[in-house]
């Protein structure tokens, strides 16, 4: 089992803390939690791209028969493009977006601010300057994740995924507002809604519950 956590954050806060391993691993599956790329304790990465992300992924996961994958915003971002080189037995999808999310943000104003200058005034840069700036992260290494994120923008089309999926979102979560939109192009999946806002319906039961209900699945 390999749990992907979101951007500017890290394995223990999105997993490990949120009680996520020891539930699995009481259901007999066993566990990998990585920081992503840039992330915690992982350095970054010279391509940033989500493909050459999603390669270093599958290289520490080593040779599989088969491997469940729980992706959470970038985590899931990253997970959809999994299965190209790893072999994904089945996806769980929480909190994402059905659109770049990244596109809009200016990187050099949110490095500005890192460096000691002005919050940012548009409102989107401005939250991911906070978020790179929050007390333990890298700005300059998630800045660069975010500008490989940007050469390669999440453009999904219907057959590019053919894993059994499910979609999870969080009924007040602006971030993945439009992920019904992505069920269609994804043979046999599914979407359920659970309680929360982005932050929110990571931490809650709910989400968890979904998740395995659908990995435990014959």
């Amino acid at each position: 089992m390999l749990l992907l956590h979101g951007f500017a954050s890290d394995g223990p806060t999105d997993w490990i803390s949120t009680g996520w391993p020891s539930a699995l691993t009481a259901a007999g599956r066993p566990v990998l939690v990585p920081d992503l790329p840039g992330h915690g304790s992982s350095p970054a990465l010279a391509d940033t791209t989500p493909k050459a992300i999603a390669e270093e992924l599958a290289a520490a996961v080593g040779h599989v028969s088969d491997v469940d994958v729980v992706g959470y915003s970038l985590g899931a971002r990253l997970a959809w493009e999994l299965p190209a080189v790893l072999p994904v037995r089945r996806l769980v999808l929480g909190g994402l977006s059905p659109h770049e999310p990244f596109g809009a943000v200016d990187v050099e104003a949110a490095l500005a601010f890192a460096a000691g200058g002005r919050l940012p005034a548009d409102p989107l840069t401005a939250a991911i300057a906070r978020m790179i700036t929050a007390p333990g992260r890298d700005p300059a290494a998630l800045a660069r994740c975010i500008e490989g994120l940007r050469r390669e923008p999440f453009a999904p089309e219907a057959g590019a995924l053919t894993v059994p999926t499910r979609f999870v979102a969080g009924r007040d979560d602006p971030v993945s507002q439009g992920i019904e939109t992505l069920v269609p192009l994804v043979p046999g999946s599914d979407l359920l809604t659970v309680p929360g806002d982005h932050g929110g319906a990571l931490r809650g039961a709910p989400f968890r519950t979904a998740a395995l209900a659908f990995l435990t699945t014959p």
